[in-house]
């Protein structure tokens, strides 16, 4: 929504006219934008059976730097209004999970929106991919405010939002990283948080590869 709000604002300057190829590509972000909003928004309302075990996954190969790499496109609007760069560190050998691509899409976006708002403007995130054993790590690293140790346990909990005081005007329902750990378990893996408070944090997604790719 955010970027499609930014786009909008970008072409309602009339001196955009002189400039079609950048006319062209405000126009495309807005129609890939709206789509991806609309598939999310399906799955998203499937949030009410997360806790009955009762969410309709797709089950078909996906490759998570495709994913990775399209999760860095769409947040590149957003944090270029912050001075943010997003670097991708794609080094794991294998890739390749069993799931459902939309929900894996949206949960790697939840993070590296979370990384926009939380990190430092002029700052970079960083996505990371590497494997341990039979699984892909895939992570966001950003430099922003970070997490006190005691909130550090609750931040997949669903609600729960950890208090940031005035340093950023963030809304939100405290469901984002609830909905990120619960796919995650879903697809049999899991999610994880390393943060200092004042340096930044990085979040974690685990996944089990699939073997037969």
């Amino acid at each position: 929504i955010s970027t499609i709000a930014l786009s909008a604002e970008v072409l309602s300057d009339p001196g955009i006219v002189q400039e079609p190829e950048r006319l062209r590509e405000y126009a495309r972000i807005i129609r890939s934008e709206n789509e991806r909003l609309r598939t999310q928004v399906e799955r998203v309302l499937q949030l009410a059976t997360l806790e009955k075990d009762t969410i309709k996954m797709k089950r078909e190969a996906v490759d998570m730097h495709h994913v990775a790499k399209a999760a860095a496109e769409s947040i590149k609007l957003p944090a270029q209004e912050r001075g943010m760069q997003v670097e991708l560190h794609l080094e794991a050998a294998q890739s390749t999970v069993t799931g459902d691509r939309v929900h894996l899409t949206n949960a790697l976006f939840n993070l590296l929106d979370n990384a926009v708002k939380y990190g430092r403007p002029d700052t970079t995130i960083e996505i990371r991919s590497s494997q341990r054993g039979n699984e892909l790590l895939l992570s966001v690293k950003d430099q922003g405010i970070g997490i006190r140790k005691e909130d550090q346990r609750h931040v997949f909990e669903r609600f729960y939002r950890v208090p940031t005081g005035n340093v950023h005007d963030v809304k939100g329902f405290g469901l984002g990283l609830h909905y990120v750990q619960q796919i995650a378990l879903a697809h049999g893996g899991g999610a994880s948080v390393r943060s200092e408070l004042g340096k930044g944090s990085m979040f974690t997604l685990s996944l089990p590869l699939n073997q037969t790719a």
